[in-house]
């Protein structure tokens, strides 16, 4: 399912796994902000939005791969030029993406607390993932169906 590897670094961090402080702060400042740029990204070039007043950038003008792609490197530094037209290239092709992992990364978060909560205190996170990956390929809906439901 789309999200979890999202959600897979998200969990190294709330386990403590990111032991040194500078790979918890890529993981922070290069992976989830880039992430976050990238939804806008898609969202605002396939729908050819309006940059709203305040963002600090090119505001009132709308979504273009070229601003996408500056918008990018803005972000990513200048060494990033190749990978930022690569992914301006990737979320062209593939509208939805960005958004679709970290649909699926809160999918995964909310399936976890849910079956937390009704597992209470015999829950297990080992057997909550193992549960999860043996169900195999399958939609979003039907993911949530099977690890919330009864």
């Amino acid at each position: 399912c789309e999200g979890w590897g999202l959600y897979a670094e998200r969990l190294m961090d709330e386990l403590g796994l990111y032991r040194d402080p500078v790979y918890r702060l890529g993981m922070l400042a290069g992976g989830q902000r880039f992430r976050a740029a990238r939804v806008v990204l898609d969202i605002g070039m396939h729908l050819e939005l309006e940059i709203p007043r305040g963002a600090g950038f090119h505001e009132g003008e709308r979504w273009t791969p070229e601003l996408g792609l500056e918008f990018l490197r803005g972000r990513m530094g200048p060494e990033s030029g190749v990978s930022a037209a690569f992914e301006i290239d990737r979320y062209l092709g593939r509208p939805g993406q960005a958004i679709a992992y970290k649909v699926g990364e809160r999918l995964w978060l909310e399936a976890r607390e849910a079956a937390r909560r009704r597992a209470g205190a015999a829950f297990d996170l080992k057997e909550f993932h193992r549960r999860a990956l043996d169900l195999g390929p399958m939609g979003l809906d039907l993911m949530r169906e099977e690890l919330t439901g009864p």
